[in-house]
């Protein structure tokens, strides 16, 4: 019997199997780290006097709990609280101190760190990669192995570079076909979870596989990745193929010269054979797939745009959902009136994401009682987005632009609506309070997003740019 992409990475980096009384012992590759979910790791090795065990394969940045806003005349950033402050500052103590590169406040790399670990290099296929972030789905776009883990699991990895592990299962998503104009990625993702549900892969390591997924670019790649979390996947991965070649040449983290034809000889060899058997297998046409949006509080109550809300029975989860929403159940969305729109994230915040803001927003207006915030991923996206002009494209239909940072995806910087807002979001969940205390989040692809932002409104992009000679 064959094997999968997953036991192929798997079956590498073992150090000690799995056995009836234990789990296995899954050696570690790349660690990436951020202010949040590190300094309790960190204080736990200095308890037990350890050292981090290899802090070359340790990559940190900041970016949960940072303000997206410019520092003010005298150089203060408003942090949110002391304790955000604090987060910071530790983070950098603690890299000066065991060695370990960090983009902190001076890098022109610093970013939310599922968007700089790929832009760096630093995300290669084959690799097994975990972070103290739920997210680090995300880098499985690239052919690795990776997963968050908690607050302890990261101390354990500083301290020995391995992880314990119980093995998980398999699960092939197959997507054929050609996805419609302006369909995207966001759509893609939103549209499986919505079909399998939240727990629909749990215990399993999806494999995204398809004609579909391979026409994808490697952004629209990492927006799928990211968001198998959200379907209770352990993780998601797609097979290296030349696209993904293409994207990693020649970044700063990169292998070079001979050990770049070497890595891509090996790499090439990371796929599922033909004969490998997966405990689980989907199969979805790209061609039913319209611009989703989603009605309730978790990622899988969602729906066509142009779709009714699903009816409820009184007690049940989705009407407890539309309770908390202010939605019911046989109604459309369509016509709702929102009051902000966020885009950002780790899902949706690289310039590919701004480019199609941009071109839906220019030489238009947003509504003028609807707040707009765009985050670009990283230092690096804002450049070249200011670059190419996509700020001023913002800042001229009546969008705030910002720094880069977590921001609104998780509202623990700040970036919060208010209490009954309703906030349409490119970010990867739409939990009660995500986003602030009784907020009301709706997810939705970046072109979604920005049609409306323009009407203040739920909208159907289709119809809207078509109506607007878009």
């Amino acid at each position: 019997m064959g094997l999968t992409l997953f036991e192929k990475i798997w079956k590498k980096h073992v150090v000690c199997p799995e056995t009836t009384q234990a789990p296995a012992v899954l050696y570690i590759d790349l660690h990436l780290l951020h202010e949040v979910t590190s300094p309790q790791a960190f204080s736990q090795l200095k308890q037990k006097a350890l050292p981090v065990h290899q802090p070359n394969r340790c990559l940190a940045t900041i970016d949960h709990a940072i303000p997206t806003l410019p520092a003010g005349p005298d150089g203060k950033r408003s942090f949110v609280s002391a304790q955000a402050s604090e987060q910071v500052d530790t983070l950098e103590q603690n890299c000066k101190e065991h060695g370990i590169q960090i983009h902190d406040w001076d890098s022109p790399n610093r970013g939310i760190v599922h968007v700089i670990g790929p832009e760096l290099g630093a995300t290669q296929p084959g690799m097994t990669i975990v972070c103290g972030d739920s997210h680090t789905s995300t880098h499985g776009a690239f052919g690795a192995l990776a997963f968050g883990i908690g607050t302890t699991e990261v101390g354990h990895v500083l301290a020995t570079q391995c992880l314990l592990q119980q093995k998980p299962k398999t699960m092939n998503i197959e997507v054929c076909g050609d996805l419609r104009p302006g369909v995207s990625a966001k759509d893609v993702i939103l549209h499986i979870i919505g079909q399998i549900g939240v727990d629909g892969a749990s215990g399993c390591v999806i494999e995204y596989s398809g004609e579909t997924i391979r026409n994808m670019d490697m952004e629209s790649r990492m927006t799928l990745c990211n968001m198998s979390i959200e379907c209770g996947a352990r993780a998601g991965m797609i097979a290296p193929d030349e696209v993904t070649f293409h994207y990693l040449e020649g970044r700063a983290m990169s292998p070079e010269g001979n050990n770049w034809k070497r890595s891509v000889g090996v790499w090439r060899e990371l796929y599922s054979d033909e004969n490998a058997d997966f405990d689980q297998s989907v199969s979805v046409d790209a061609s039913d797939i319209r611009p989703i949006i989603s009605f309730g509080t978790n990622p899988g109550m969602v729906v066509k745009v142009i779709q009714a809300i699903p009816s409820a029975e009184a007690g049940d989860s989705i009407s407890k959902s539309l309770d908390y929403m202010g939605f019911k159940g046989g109604e459309t969305l369509l016509g709702k009136q929102i009051d902000v729109v966020f885009i950002g994230s780790c899902t949706n915040a690289r310039i590919t994401d701004l480019r199609i803001v941009a071109d839906v927003l220019k030489n238009r207006k947003i509504a003028a009682r609807t707040k707009v915030i765009i985050v670009p991923g990283s230092e690096s996206v804002k450049k070249v987005a200011e670059s190419e002009g996509l700020d001023k494209i913002f800042i001229d239909c009546g969008a705030e632009w910002r720094n880069p940072g977590c921001s609104m995806c998780i509202g623990m910087n700040g970036d919060i609506a208010k209490p009954g807002e309703y906030v349409v979001s490119t970010s990867n969940r739409n939990f009660e309070g995500r986003q602030g205390t009784g907020v009301r989040t709706l997810l939705a692809s970046p072109r979604t997003a920005a049609v409306c932002a323009l009407a203040g409104m739920i909208a159907d992009p289709d119809n809207f740019l078509e109506q607007n000679h878009g």
